[in-house]
């Protein structure tokens, strides 16, 4: 007989003891766990927190517990469970079963109170999707929260048939401000100034996400502190090297780091998610295809430079790309084109979602500091990471015509572009930004544009252009 108590005990330990069991859980919330704490008890639909392999998503989900009980949320209203247990594979027992247990006892509550139900790794079900939309369109007093790795791409497909009925959460690996605030949270003097800076720079932010007319001397942007200055440098060489993946930093040298990101980030998804999801063949072409992509970071290619490059035929490479951004292994983008209706030739960029990925498949040491060719196209794509999730980007190109060009061309709807340049060296000279002054002439003549560099001493406005120091863009956009 089906003993629901038998799966949730190794799960819910705060049943029998909630001081215990929440003891060794980070006390660092990432700046996504407040949303979805608020929309927990704001919205109706079910919330849904996806992201590549272990990157959090599980800590997320029992830190959310975890203040649910601090609330005065009795424990027994309080039931995770993951369907990565491994209880599922014996013959006479089914994951549906599991969830139809759980559904059926949380319905037991007495209005208005209702039970949290956690469900995690939840794609291991089949057919998921159907079981939560019957209790969800039965409204039954549960609020679901679900979470799924993003490199499942029959996971993402499932999600789909549930318009309306979730709220999506995107988790990505720790971006440089969070890093930066995890590695402070032993300083609180300097970690206020951090936050401080942050609050501070929302007249900067309204450039890029509701208002492209601020004026540039309106922008007052304070030179941090050379105390805030100097953990921001130093956190930047070490997110360099190290990436967002948290569990990465506690290994104790840099091939097991190397190893585990290599395993856990390349391997299992190419090999086992994609393998499974598409049902390739030899998934060694997919592989190569994933560490040129590597190789080339920020610069313009087309499918069929790679297609020569890879000795892969170009349809194959065009089944490739999407299959690749739906893991958030990488993504693309594309020449800007004034008009939408316009056939594009088909050139195009590659941003990765991390760069201590490239770091480990391609076996980089330390050196790469030192290499400001690679360390010029590392700040380009820590700046695209940053404005690609930011709020007010609707859509980013890059701008590359014979009177120059420019990295990323953010498109804020009605209300204009925003020209990005990444100048990440010792000098910058005039003609260095000759893309961004005719693209600003022609096209965005009303907005300041941003140019991220290298040195603080570049910090400031001048020329109707907004420069930004590279950890302070990203402290005050990530």
């Amino acid at each position: 007989m089906f003993n629901l108590k038998e799966f949730l005990i190794p799960y819910n330990p705060w049943l029998a003891n909630a001081t215990e069991s929440f003891a060794k859980l980070p006390s660092f919330h990432r700046p996504l766990f407040e949303t979805i704490l608020d929309d927990l008890d704001r919205i109706p639909q079910m919330l849904s927190v996806t992201g590549p392999r272990r990157i959090g998503k599980s800590t997320l989900l029992h830190q959310l517990i975890e203040t649910l009980q601090r609330k005065g949320v009795p424990t027994e209203r309080l039931i995770y469970y993951s369907f990565d247990d491994p209880a599922l594979s014996r013959r006479e027992v089914h994951g549906g079963d599991v969830l139809d247990h759980l559904m059926q006892t949380s319905a037991q509550t007495r209005p208005p109170d209702v039970t949290y139900l956690f469900l995690d790794e939840i794609q291991r079900l089949e057919r998921w999707e159907l079981y939560l939309k019957k209790y969800y369109d039965q409204k039954f007093p549960v609020r679901v929260v679900l979470s799924g790795s993003a490199s499942s791409p029959i996971f993402k497909k499932s999600r789909e048939s549930l318009l309306g009925r979730v709220k999506d959460y995107h988790l990505l690996p720790f971006s440089f401000r969070e890093v930066l605030l995890y590695h402070l949270q032993s300083q609180p003097t300097v970690l206020q100034e951090a936050e401080q800076v942050y609050e501070r720079g929302t007249t900067a932010q309204r450039m890029l996400t509701g208002d492209p007319h601020v004026n540039v001397a309106r922008v007052q942007l304070p030179l941090p502190s050379q105390t805030l200055r100097d953990h921001m440098q130093t956190v930047l060489k070490r997110y360099l090297l190290e990436g967002g993946f948290p569990e990465v930093w506690s290994l104790p040298d840099w091939g097991k780091k190397q190893e585990y990101l290599f395993d856990n980030q390349v391997k299992k998804v190419i090999y086992e998610d994609l393998l499974l999801a598409a049902e390739f063949r030899k998934p060694e072409l997919l592989k190569r295809f994933y560490v040129s992509l590597l190789e080339r970071p920020g610069q313009e290619t087309s499918v069929q430079a790679m297609a020569h490059e890879t000795g892969t035929v170009a349809l194959q490479i065009e089944k490739y790309l999407p299959l690749l951004e739906m893991t958030d292994l990488v993504s693309r983008i594309e020449k800007f084109r004034k008009s939408p209706l316009r056939i594009r030739k088909g050139k195009m960029k590659f941003y990765l979602v991390d760069l201590a990925l490239r770091n480990a498949v391609l076996r980089l040491t330390e050196t790469l500091l030192r290499d400001d060719p690679v360390l010029g196209l590392y700040a380009e794509n820590l700046v695209f990471l940053a404005l690609k999730k930011w709020r007010g980007t609707l859509q980013m190109d890059y701008y590359r015509e014979r009177d120059g060009e420019v990295d990323f061309i953010v498109h804020l709807g009605a209300k204009g572009y925003l020209p990005v340049e990444v100048k990440y060296r010792e000098q910058i000279e005039p003609d260095d930004l000759n893309g961004v002054r005719s693209f600003s002439t022609t096209y965005a003549k009303h907005v300041t544009p941003i140019v991220v560099s290298k040195r603080w001493e570049d910090f400031g406005t001048r020329d109707g252009m907004l420069y930004l120091p590279l950890p302070l863009f990203l402290l005050l956009f990530d």
